[in-house]
């Protein structure tokens, strides 16, 4: 929603990647490559996948990859596919990132997305960040409305905790959910962020 506000949002996925360990990630619905911007220059990381369905997106963070230096613009590749599609060459990445993309997608997407990339593609990790739908009166947000007209819902808190832990336990993975960004002390914060890492 704000300039802040994404960027704590960036800062808090890059912490919990490092926290994972994670050498290779996936970022789904990458857009123009905020995140594998930051993440490119972190030494840990050997590998970072991009994918979005949006061309014109793709463009630009091929443009804006251009910037870095050579040993990180090396590591980062982009594919135009879709996040709600199983991929076979994107199996065995140790962590997936989505950023404020799940709520972009129709309730029916977001099933499919689900099984591509908790049944198929099973990665070590999964980091999923959305709004908070409670926060949004801080933000001047009416009630009949959503944040950005391109998305199709907003959860709050026990919504998202709950979609979150159903796919956690269909799946085999265990998530936690933590706030981003500036807090209030009984709506939480202004996005939310889910950490799923696998079992076995």
């Amino acid at each position: 929603m704000t300039t802040a506000l994404h960027d704590a949002r960036l800062r808090a996925v890059c912490a919990a990647v490092t926290d994972t360990g994670a050498r290779t990630l996936l970022d789904l619905g990458c857009g123009a490559g905020d995140l594998l911007l930051r993440l490119a220059r972190v030494p840990g990381l050997t590998r970072l996948t991009g994918i979005d369905i949006d061309l014109p997106s793709l463009r630009r963070a091929q443009a804006r990859l251009a910037d870095l230096p050579a040993e990180a613009r090396a590591k980062v590749q982009l594919a135009q596919a879709s996040m709600t599609a199983a991929h076979a060459k994107l199996r065995g990445y140790d962590c997936a990132c989505l950023v404020e993309t799940i709520e972009h997608l129709p309730l029916a997407d977001l099933n499919r997305l689900e099984r591509a990339l908790f049944a198929y593609m099973r990665p070590g990790h999964v980091i999923v960040t959305t709004p908070n739908a409670e926060f949004n009166p801080v933000l001047g947000v009416p009630s009949h409305r959503f944040r950005h007209p391109g998305h199709h819902f907003e959860w709050d808190r026990a919504r998202f905790t709950g979609w979150a832990e159903g796919v956690a336990a269909r799946h085999g993975y265990t998530v936690t959910r933590h706030d981003i960004g500036e807090t209030h002390p009984a709506l939480g914060g202004a996005s939310q962020m889910a950490v799923f890492a696998r079992l076995g």
